[in-house]
C-alpha cells in the first residue's frame, strides 16, 4: 500500500461516480480529497461511493468530508457508500460510530451490486 495520496473520479454510469483514495488523507490532502467528493456531490449522481481500499490513514478533517456529503446526498434522496477492506480504516469508522451512519462494504464491486438491489 502506498503512502503517496492520489485521487481519482471515475463515472461508472449515469446514475454512479466513484471517488477512489490512494495514501493518506490529512490536514495536508483533506482540501484535495474535499474538492473531489464536492464535484461528485454538486455533478448530481444517486450514488456517490467512496474507494478507500488503497488508502491507509484518515483524519477528522477526512471524516467532516464525509459526513457533509453523506448529509448532502441523503438530503436530495442520494446515497453515499465507502468502500473499504482496510482495517486501519475500518477501526477508525467504528471507534467514531460512523459505522452506523455510513452503509459499508469490502469493495467497489459490491457497492455497485448494493446500488443495483
Amino acid at each position: 500500500m502506498t503512502t503517496t495520496f492520489a485521487i481519482e473520479l471515475e463515472r461508472m454510469d449515469a446514475t454512479t461516480v466513484v471517488v477512489a483514495v490512494h495514501g493518506e488523507v490529512d490536514l495536508f490532502t483533506a482540501p484535495e480529497f474535499k474538492a473531489h467528493v464536492a464535484e461528485a456531490v454538486r455533478s448530481g449522481y444517486d450514488t456517490l461511493v467512496i474507494d478507500f481500499s488503497e488508502a491507509n490513514f484518515l483524519d477528522s478533517s477526512s471524516l467532516g468530508v464525509l459526513i457533509g456529503a453523506h448529509r448532502k446526498q441523503t438530503r436530495r434522496g442520494g446515497s453515499l457508500i465507502i468502500a473499504c477492506d482496510q482495517e486501519r480504516i475500518l477501526k477508525v469508522l467504528r471507534i467514531t460510530g460512523l459505522d452506523g451512519v455510513f452503509r459499508i462494504v469490502a469493495s467497489v464491486e459490491d457497492a455497485l451490486m448494493l446500488r443495483s438491489a
